[in-house]
């Protein structure tokens, strides 16, 4: 499937108690990628990216204002208003399953355990739209941690640098896609 999304959603929950948490790292791309494009543009970006060919890829990119767990409805709702198919759909989230400052782009996965994606899935009746799966397991943890158990923690400084560093790489490669 090639990579061309129209409309990319990043997960998390809108309560300010769960601002910079691990479970938003959603939403904590979605504000990176809106922080470049005003600052190079000057004005809040009209939500266009230039794919690697010098092409301008049309991409609504949005933060949902509902919780996790209720993403499909938002996520069905957009792609109906924006008319893209759900292959042209991009959602963002964490994932507890890949190493903080890792990520994986994947197409037509099960959702793992992250009820966000599960709920999307459900409500699309697909599984087949892209993911960016931005990674927030701890790079040197002895004993295998649940997922619960930090999910919800905020995010350290260190760990935030890491995590900028690494939305800035995807940033890039997301750019730089064919």
């Amino acid at each position: 499937m090639k990579f061309a999304p129209k409309l990319m959603i990043g997960l998390g929950n809108p309560d300010p108690e769960y601002q910079n948490t691990y479970h938003n790292v959603g939403y904590l791309f979605i504000d990176h990628l809106l922080k470049i494009a005003t600052a190079r543009d000057g004005v809040p970006p009209s939500k266009n990216l230039e794919n690697g060919g010098g092409k301008k890829l049309k991409l609504k990119i949005i933060k949902p204002d509902v919780y996790m767990n209720e993403s499909g409805k938002f996520a069905a709702k957009e792609v109906k208003k924006s008319g893209v198919k759900p292959e042209e759909l991009l959602i963002v989230h964490d994932d507890s399953d890949i190493e903080l400052g890792k990520y994986k782009l994947s197409f037509g996965r099960g959702a793992a355990g992250h009820h966000g994606v599960e709920n999307v899935q459900a409500v699309l009746k697909t599984k087949d739209f892209w993911r960016l799966r931005i990674g927030i397991r701890p790079a040197d943890e002895k004993i295998r941690q649940k997922a619960e158990k930090f999910v919800l923690r905020k995010i350290s400084a260190a760990d935030k640098e890491i995590l900028e560093r690494a939305f800035k790489e995807i940033a890039k490669t997301l750019k730089n896609q064919p």
